[in-house]
């Protein structure tokens, strides 16, 4: 048995191809049938290493009396979420405002117009938790739309505008000023959790663009509590590396068990500027063993990522990470006891009478023995079954790899870590690009698909400018201004300001929307206009500068309000309020003077070097009497160069 998923490079769709029920890809010839035969459209989205989609699947999508209904009644069409973030956002924001919270699996049925008038998130198959079965609501579904179309039609056009979301926004029409800034540092104050770090209660997601907001403003004490807390508890990999989606709890300690790229990139930079603000050299470990993580369980032959691990092994979350005491003491003998002291186990367990493993507070293992220990549970845990790995590679979220590794590498002088991060954009730029040079969104088995969204534009702008600046290899500073261009181009609101998720040559789906909040991963408005900001400092392009300040005033007013969830907006109009610092390097050996840039964590300064003639932000500028020299220009003037570490650091201050 099969039905439409078969040839998909999805994993998540695959995982759907042998269901019972007749899914279609989403696509021109789910919407005819739809038209065709007037029935309501079922939109089910998910992504592969979500719990709860492969709950529902297999309650409700394998059964095959449950399947013939749907069939009978409804055009069924599975999504991607990581490949069509934007049919997601759609009707997520659809789910959020018919009942008040949304989530994945994300059930929606639409009219064949696309347009939503029911969802819903996970449905059982018998009713618990205070969910109807699925069953039932596809029942109720069916009869409404049997029953009551007069009414769903009529409701449609205010359902539409509803969907544009951010891109209704008009711009504020006063400037950005640095009192919001203060008012968003007060307002993530009063939200902050001064026992565990974070904000907000349960469910707790890592907050890394707030974290950056944060350290970029010297702010110690929440970020370093929420640092800490994170780098302790369960949703951190103690044995392996690596954070996990979530935390279930307020204190850190269970995760959601999935690992995400993009959460791992995104931590471990914040990890790396906390150990360069706040010196804790715990912070540099996490951040390496972040990406070496990275590096040894998600890289493909070609340089590219895969994009997550399941939570799921063997049908159970979680069984690949947690331990029993006995489990314990098998891996490691007599030392088992002291171990579980030092990682919080005991025999009851703290999740589901297993222990997922934190640092337990006083109780931190000697460095010496702790490598060892490490060890040893690792080879105990790679003889249990994996998670499955969804190894697509996404170029947004590949993005955001090449900026941790490029950046850490340069910082640590890690020449592995860059050396990645440069066969990571060369991936990119290579392979996910069609026959007319055009970006797209996924990659998997040699096949590259679908239109590149904005935010693979904008994360991938960022991240080549952070390559140059790394390398100072001139290749990305042209390629980060070709980005920046064709993103102008196919994604710019000339009418309000800002960025559309979608390019002007996209298919036509129900709304046209622009991504705005930063959560859980930057917002690609968010990014471009930070990206735009730094290669405007670089390249003396006015027009970046315009186009990011055209985001600025769409969200700054939002972001000082709610800046839990628009962090990365945060950093961008930190950047434009700043007195930037541009630093050039020229002549012949410069090693001494990057380590004096890059010795502290510096935010709001660009960094140049490498040709004179391919940035214009080193033209004109040569050695000092046959020494490397430093020019650094700040607010349209420029000091005279130095050559001296010293003198350097005394300029940067």
């Amino acid at each position: 048995m099969g039905n439409r998923l078969g040839g998909q490079t999805s994993p998540y769709l695959l995982q759907h191809a042998d269901n019972p029920v007749d899914w279609y890809p989403w696509g021109p010839e789910a919407l005819a049938r739809a038209r065709s035969t007037g029935r309501p459209i079922l939109v089910s989205i998910g992504y592969s290493a979500c719990h709860w989609c492969h709950v529902m699947e297999q309650e409700s999508f394998e059964d095959p009396e449950t399947a013939a209904y749907m069939n009978a009644h409804l055009v069924c069409v599975k999504v991607d979420r990581e490949e069509r973030p934007d049919i997601d956002a759609i009707y997520t924001d659809a789910c959020h405002a018919m009942t008040g919270r949304a989530g994945w699996p994300l059930n929606a049925f639409l009219t064949p117009g696309q347009v939503p008038f029911f969802a819903g998130t996970y449905f059982p198959r018998e009713a618990r938790g205070g969910l109807p079965p699925w069953r039932t609501v596809l029942e109720r579904v069916v009869d409404a739309w049997r029953t009551r179309r007069f009414q769903i039609d009529l409701g449609a056009d205010r359902i539409v505008e509803r969907l544009a979301g951010g891109a209704r926004l008009a711009p504020s029409a006063d400037e950005p000023r640095p009192e919001g800034l203060a008012q968003a540092r007060r307002r993530l104050g009063e939200l902050f959790d001064t026992e565990h770090g974070g904000f907000g209660e349960a469910p707790k997601f890592p907050p890394a663009s707030a974290l950056e907001f944060l350290l970029a403003d010297g702010e110690t004490e929440m970020a370093t509590r929420t640092l800490e807390a994170m780098a302790a508890g369960g949703i951190y990999d103690q044995v392996g590396g690596g954070f996990s989606r979530y935390a279930v709890d307020g204190a850190w300690v269970v995760p959601h068990f999935e690992k995400m790229l993009y959460d791992n990139a995104l931590l471990a930079r914040v990890y790396l500027h906390g150990w360069l603000v706040l010196g804790d050299e715990r912070y540099r470990d996490v951040c390496c063993e972040t990406l070496d993580w990275a590096l040894r369980e998600m890289r493909g032959e070609e340089g590219g990522f895969a994009s997550s691990l399941d939570a799921d092994s063997e049908g159970v979350e979680g069984r690949y990470y947690t331990w029993t005491i006995d489990q314990l003491r098998a891996a490691l003998g007599e030392q088992a006891d002291e171990v579980a002291t030092w990682y919080g186990a005991t025999p009851e367990g703290n999740f589901e009478a297993t222990n997922v493993l934190v640092r337990a507070s006083g109780a931190a293992p000697p460095a010496d023995r702790r490598a060892e220990v490490l060890r040893r549970l690792s080879e105990a845990r790679d003889r249990r079954v994996r998670p499955a790995r969804d190894d697509k590679r996404l170029t947004a979220w590949n993005a955001l790899m090449i900026s941790a590794l490029a950046e850490a590498g340069a910082v640590l002088e890690r020449e592995d870590y860059l050396a990645a991060a440069t066969a990571c954009a060369r991936f990119v730029l290579d392979d996910l690009r069609d026959s007319g040079g055009r970006l797209l969104r996924t990659y998997k088995d040699g096949t590259a698909t679908l239109n590149a969204y904005l935010e693979d534009h904008a994360f991938l702008l960022e991240a080549l400018v952070a390559l140059y600046e790394a390398s100072f290899d001139p290749r990305w500073y042209r390629e980060a201004r070709k980005v920046a261009d064709t993103m102008i181009e196919r994604f710019a609101d000339d009418r309000h300001g800002g960025f559309f998720e979608t390019s002007s040559d996209h298919e036509r789906l129900v709304a046209r929307r622009k991504d705005l909040s930063d959560t859980p991963l930057p917002a690609g408005n968010s990014s471009a206009a930070l990206g735009l900001l730094r290669l405007a400092a670089l390249s003396g392009e006015a027009e970046y500068e315009r186009r990011a300040d055209g985001v600025l005033r769409l969200t700054h007013e939002l972001a000082h309000e709610h800046p839990q969830s628009f962090g990365h907006v945060l950093q961008a109009l930190q950047f434009r309020l700043a007195d930037v610092r541009e630093v050039a390097l020229a002549g012949p050996d410069t090693r001494e003077l990057q380590r004096v840039v890059r010795s502290r964590h510096r935010p709001h300064v660009v960094l140049a070097g490498g040709e004179p003639d391919e940035v214009p932000l080193l033209a004109g500028r040569g050695p000092v009497d046959g020494q490397a020299a430093a020019y650094v220009c700040e607010g349209f003037s420029c000091r005279r160069p130095v050559t001296a570490a010293a003198e350097l650091e005394a300029l940067l201050g």
